[in-house]
């Protein structure tokens, strides 16, 4: 992409500036330069980033807090928070670097030659240069070749770029894949051109942060993780204000999820018990073969249900239910909180399991009430603790077994290995209190 020059700066600068509002997003000229674009996943020459970790960056930029002091309250919060790296800048490094603490990135961002040569002849050179872990220290620039030269003496890099049509984007790609880091300030509200970054290097080892333009929008940081289901690997989200700033931490340790530890019990009971109400969940995902939900009769635990994703005779598939349970049911959910499935409704989070214990969240897109007969299952884990579920008694409702496979509930007998979760009793209004409470 070439080191910019002075006008192209100052265009950049202007369209930050602009909210969607102020933009003409459908011009002749517009059109004109945002022309389709072909597709290119490109391989990288190191280890996939998938594979190697799941870890989401989230870096502040230090020019956006109202006072450039460490001492700054939104500062304060930054580094004692969830975030893992700060944008400095050579005026000001010197005075936020003992602020910020070890386990954080340190992304010093260079404006022109200018600087980059004043921070070749500066004592911090030699410190990005060695650093304790690696890209603990990285530098952010605009002109490719001269990250290079930088690469080549022991520094990580991270690629500067703005995307406002066809030919920015293109390069963006290229020039990025040649370094750790491609840092992306798109002009246009929709993610269309996220999604095409993303899928072009999904198999490569270069980190995506997708720079935030409004310091106020929480929704559009969030998205930014989910694009493609998989997203990108990181946001430069920069609030200015509390409140933004207080939405954001409280999303994204909704998102951050721990796994679960999935154990194999023993049925000791499965029988009939009449009629009653039971609940589909329909959700706004579609399950993979090994997830469920995780529903029990009482805050001991529960099964691993399975979605409607296996064969089923004479009915197209539901991926995106699990029939569930009888009303009274508990869901587990994230944060060690459970919820009545009575009490579901479309637009309730809820907590998606696989066969070992993997997390993530989904939407209900709605609840399905009806009355049908119910059989009772009963099963035992470890230490003797005991979990029930209510469920429609037929063949085509299934729990997994101890080897992540179906099994029909109409069919289950002492014996058989299913998957469930065990926890402590004793909840209030869904949360896990200590007191002490029996439940049969």
């Amino acid at each position: 992409m070439g080191n910019l020059g002075t006008s192209e700066k100052s265009k950049q600068q202007q369209v930050a500036q602009k909210t969607p509002a102020q933009e003409a997003f459908e011009t002749s000229d517009t059109i004109a330069r945002r022309a389709s674009v072909k597709l290119v996943n490109l391989k990288g020459t190191t280890q996939s980033k998938r594979s190697s970790s799941d870890e989401r960056h989230v870096w502040f930029d230090t020019v956006q807090l109202p006072r450039k002091q460490p001492d700054d309250s939104i500062f304060v919060r930054v580094v004692n928070s969830l975030y893992s790296g700060m944008v400095v800048y050579l005026d000001n490094i010197s005075v936020f670097l003992p602020a910020i603490p070890a386990r954080m990135q340190v992304i010093l961002k260079l404006r022109d030659a200018a600087e980059l040569k004043a921070f070749r002849d500066s004592p911090h050179f030699a410190e990005f240069q060695k650093t304790a872990r690696p890209h603990s220290r990285v530098v952010a620039f605009n002109d490719a070749a001269s990250l290079h030269a930088l690469a080549k003496d022991g520094i990580s890099t991270c690629y500067i770029s703005y995307v406002d049509d066809r030919e920015s984007l293109l390069s963006s790609i290229n020039e990025g894949i040649q370094f750790n880091f491609l840092w992306i300030l798109f002009r246009d509200p929709t993610n269309i051109p996220l999604e095409l970054v993303i899928a072009s290097l999904q198999s490569t080892g270069t980190i995506l942060m997708k720079e935030i333009k409004d310091p106020g929008n929480v929704d559009d940081a969030i998205v930014s993780y989910g694009v493609m289901e998989y997203g990108a690997e990181g946001v430069i989200f920069s609030p200015r204000e509390h409140d933004a700033m207080s939405g954001f931490l409280e999303r994204m340790s909704h998102a951050e999820n721990e796994n679960l530890a999935i154990q194999v019990g023993t049925v000791v009971e499965s029988r009939p018990v009449g009629m009653g109400y039971r609940a589909c969940i329909d959700t706004s995902t579609l399950f993979e073969p090994d997830e469920g939900m995780l529903v029990g009769s009482t805050s001991q635990g529960g099964l691993l249900c399975c979605a409607e994703v296996f064969f089923l005779p004479y009915m197209e598939l539901r991926p995106f239910r699990v029939n569930a349970g009888a009303v009274h049911s508990y869901v587990f959910n994230t944060d060690d909180r459970t919820d009545y499935m009575s009490e579901l409704k479309a637009g309730s989070p809820v907590m998606i399991v696989n066969s070992k214990g993997r997390v993530r969240r989904a939407s209900v897109g709605r609840v399905k009430i009806e009355q049908r007969p119910l059989r009772l299952i009963e099963v035992e884990f470890a230490g003797k603790e005991r979990v029930n579920i209510l469920m429609q008694d037929d063949w085509h409702v299934r729990i997994f077994s101890d080897l992540a496979k179906p099994l029909n509930i109409s069919e289950l007998k002492p014996g058989d290995k299913v998957l469930g979760y065990v926890t402590e009793p004793g909840r209030h209004v869904g949360i896990k209190i200590n007191e002490s409470i029996i439940e049969k």
